[in-house]
């Protein structure tokens, strides 16, 4: 018999209710998923996650840039994207102002306020409408420059960049995107011509650099070693090695005097062009036997002061030297600097090797220009230096038209300012024993003359026999020909350093003949007690009147045989004489052989003087960062050069020295005001004897070319406007400010 069981079917039935409904609810859901999908979001509903999302984003935003500099360069996702978003908040507040103020309207004209409606004016919009897409973009922020001061290329390179930017991709890949701020940017962080932007982080290469600092060194046996690879730099090693108690004094003493601490080590390349195979030149080679010894000694005493004072050097004096230690950079047609680790910070080089370099990298150059520092001996003048003026000027020498800032020449004495003066060690040869042995020769009634070449002596009788009349005449010349020296001289032939420090020290007077120019010996002489007889030039002697200089890239005149002795040494050292006056010469010869004159060395002359000096240079010439202030504003002194004089001798005759790198704050005309000169009119020049002005009419004339700002050139009407400094006695070099 068959039962019927309710629940049990009324279970199978809900099961396949079930299944339906869950079939059916799934195929809903998918066609609705489906659907949402290609459904595109309404604006309101992206606002409302924009508006979510933005509330939270300036929360964690502000927490995480507390510190954060702000502007449109500053970086990504810095504080300036806390301003993007605000702009959408602010948009949707000011919709809903709108509304507001839409239902505000609204009520008064249907009468619910009837009590204001002859009261009340329609409310104005509360704020001007904002492009929320420009402020995302960018575009309403401004690029504050800093003051462009110190910088006087600054603003003429942004005018190039504007037009030019897009010549090289290198410029993009720096960052460069077509405004003014890119462009600052660039000049200032890459290129070094415009100030830093004080808002901007500070260049990680730069940072990376300052942590290396320079350590003062006292030992030269690691650079006697450096040396020994090359036979050509035999005779500097002897000097480093003969020198080497003094120099380690010396730093020693000036670490004392001064901080040398806190100082970054620089990449230093020494390149001596003169030396190469290429070169032509064999003075390395006739070193020993009488040759030209100034370069090499000024060389010497530069490398090793670079040494001691903690610089990573890295000396060449071949082409094959030069390619590899530059062969990172060299070929590189970029309009940019390489980027990555500098391979060298300062380049220490001669004319000779200037050109060598210049071939070698090609391109490149133009960001190598900035850290040279040539050495030349007689110095390179502004006017033949600028390439485009020295050819209107008709100029024709080798050894100009570099372009480069004149302040980068390096001379052997400081009688051309708008170079600087690197000079070298007068050095002393003598032992412990030797020095308390000298200290007790007596002065002899002697004179000793310079010149160890018979040619030099030629026409030169009647003046000796004046000297021979109170004196024995000795001599130290070379070589078999001796046909103009007189027969009453005692001629010892070359001598060794030793014992030529031993004969001055006999000797009362030391003998000029007018011939070698500005040589080392007179200073050896000084400084061992003699007085220093010194031809005057009557007219001064110049490449117009003396084959000599002619070619040499200068105009400048020498009135004496060495116009740093009589202009910066003088009396009772130093007596300048006219050959051609024989009461002269005889009054200046009675007068030395009258009074006892103690030894005197200028302290810019010996180890520690030196020293100090690069180590200033060092630390304070910048040509690769803008116009650098140094020497310091404070050091100025303005005089007004007479018609027809220059600045050099307008500062000269007030004891002064004249300072180029102040010319450009004496360059506009309210600079002027200061010093009562008041410009009734005005004009741009490119010439030398820019700034002046024309005392009658009050007509002004400034500089229309930075690289012409000249020291030398003097005007037949006009009064040169003339940057003048003190210095400190002994270092000619330095400001009383400077250090």
């Amino acid at each position: 018999m068959a039962f019927f069981t309710p629940w049990k079917l009324s279970s199978q039935k809900l099961g396949f209710f079930l299944v339906t409904f869950g079939f059916i609810w799934g195929m809903m859901l998918l066609h609705f998923t489906i659907q949402q999908r290609t459904q595109p979001e309404s604006s309101s509903m992206l606002r409302e996650q924009i508006l979510d999302l933005s509330k939270r984003y300036i929360k964690a935003l502000a927490e995480e840039n507390r510190n954060v500099v702000d502007g449109p360069y500053a970086g990504v996702m810095t504080a300036y994207d806390l301003k993007k978003t605000l702009a959408v908040l602010l948009d949707n507040i000011l919709q809903r102002i709108g509304k507001l103020e839409s239902k505000v309207d609204n009520l008064i004209s249907n009468g619910t306020g009837t009590n204001l409606t002859n009261s009340t004016t329609p409310v104005p919009s509360l704020l001007e409408k904002i492009n929320v897409a420009d402020i995302i973009n960018g575009a309403q922020e401004k690029c504050v420059l800093p003051p462009m001061d110190g910088y006087p290329h600054c603003e003429g390179k942004i005018k190039w960049m504007k037009n030019m930017w897009r010549s090289d991709p290198c410029y993009a890949e720096y960052g460069v995107d077509g405004s003014t701020c890119s462009f600052f940017i660039y000049l200032s962080e890459v290129e070094n011509w415009c100030p830093h932007l004080p808002w901007r982080t500070k260049n990680p290469y730069e940072e990376a650099d300052r942590n290396s600092l320079a350590e003062i060194r006292t030992d030269v046996n690691i650079l006697y070693s450096m040396m020994k690879k090359h036979e050509e730099f035999r005779w500097m090693r002897l000097r480093i090695r003969r020198m080497a108690d003094a120099w380690i004094q010396a730093i020693k003493s000036l670490a004392m005097k001064q901080n040398l601490e806190k100082r970054k080590r620089k990449k230093v390349l020494v390149h001596l062009g003169l030396l190469t195979k290429e070169s032509g030149f064999k003075i390395a080679e006739t070193a020993f036997s009488g040759g030209p010894l100034g370069e090499l000694v000024q060389w010497s005493d530069l490398i090793t002061s670079l040494y001691l004072l903690g610089h990573d050097i890295r000396i060449s004096a071949s082409l094959a030297e030069l390619k590899e230690i530059m062969k990172k950079v060299v070929g590189n047609r970029s309009g940019c600097p390489t980027v990555g680790d500098r391979i060298v910070e300062l380049i220490y080089i001669d004319i000779v090797g200037l050109a060598q370099f210049k071939k070698t990298l090609g391109p490149s150059w133009v960001h190598y220009q900035c850290m040279l520092r040539i050495l030349d001996s007689f110095g390179t003048e502004p006017e033949f230096n600028h390439a485009n003026y020295a050819q209107l000027k008709g100029h024709k020498t080798p050894w100009g038209k570099w372009n480069l800032n004149p302040q980068q020449f390096y001379t052997m004495f400081p009688h051309t300012p708008d170079n600087s003066f690197l000079g070298f060690v007068v050095e002393q040869h003598l032992n412990s024993s030797d020095i308390h042995h000298i200290n007790e020769i007596k002065r002899q009634n002697q004179s000793l003359v310079y010149g160890k070449v018979d040619s030099f002596w030629k026409n030169k009788k009647v003046y000796l026999d004046i000297i021979h009349t109170y004196t024995e005449v000795h001599a130290t010349v070379h070589g078999s020909s001796t046909k103009n020296i007189p027969s009453y001289v005692k001629n010892h032939g070359i001598l060794s350093g030793r014992d030529l420090q031993f004969l001055l020290r006999e000797t009362k007077l030391f003998v000029g003949l007018g011939f070698p120019y500005e040589g080392p010996a007179p200073l050896e002489a000084i400084a061992n007690g003699c007085a220093f007889l010194n031809p005057k030039f009557n007219p001064p002697k110049s490449s117009k009147n003396t084959d000599f200089f002619i070619g040499k890239p200068t105009l400048r005149e020498l009135t004496s045989q060495h116009p740093y002795a009589e202009v910066f040494i003088g009396r009772p050292h130093v007596w300048t004489v006219d050959l051609g006056n024989q009461e002269e010469v005889e009054d200046a010869v009675k007068a030395i052989l009258s009074q006892k004159i103690e030894p005197y060395m200028p302290y810019e002359f010996t180890c520690e003087g030196m020293l100090q000096r690069i180590n200033a240079f060092i630390e304070k010439q910048d040509f690769c960062h803008g116009q650098v202030m140094w020497p310091p504003l404070s050091a100025l002194q303005v005089k007004f050069a007479e018609p027809g004089q220059s600045c050099k001798q307008a500062c000269q005759e007030n004891q002064l020295i004249c300072e180029p790198s102040f010319f450009q704050h004496l360059n506009k005309d309210k600079d002027l005001l200061k010093y009562e000169v008041n410009c009734q009119s005005s004009e741009l020049a490119k010439d030398i004897v820019a700034p002046s002005f024309d005392p009658k009419n009050k007509h002004c004339v400034f500089q229309g070319d930075l690289l012409l700002f000249s020291c030398a050139g003097a005007h037949a009407r006009h009064r040169r406007i003339c940057p003048c400094r003190d210095f400190i006695k002994g270092q000619v070099a330095l400001c009383k400010d400077c250090l």
